[in-house]
């Protein structure tokens, strides 16, 4: 397995789709996907900027729990987007 080319595959959550990757061995989930299926959202990116830039205003640490990774949009092409690991996404991460 090479980092040019990691293994992306779907998840499904509520009968929604939800972007994962394989990334330092494990998988990591699309933060946005995640939080558009829990806010029931039309919109999940904008909704998860949103709430992001919230949070870091009020100086949370929920915002340090994700890395950009890159998986594939509706449109077929790859952009970065947050990806929180299983840890990260509870809130349990252990350093």
């Amino acid at each position: 397995m090479t980092l040019e080319n990691p293994p992306v595959k779907i998840a499904i959550f509520q009968r929604k789709e939800i972007r994962k990757i394989i990334y330092n061995d494990e998988w990591w989930f699309s933060v946005a996907d995640i939080v558009g299926v829990l806010a029931e959202s039309v919109d999940e990116g904008a909704y998860w900027r949103k709430l992001k830039q919230r949070l870091t205003e009020e100086v949370s640490e929920v915002v340090t729990f994700y890395h950009g990774l890159k998986l594939e949009d509706s449109d077929g092409k790859k952009y970065e987007n947050d990806c929180a690991n299983t840890e990260g996404l509870y809130g349990n991460r252990q350093e």
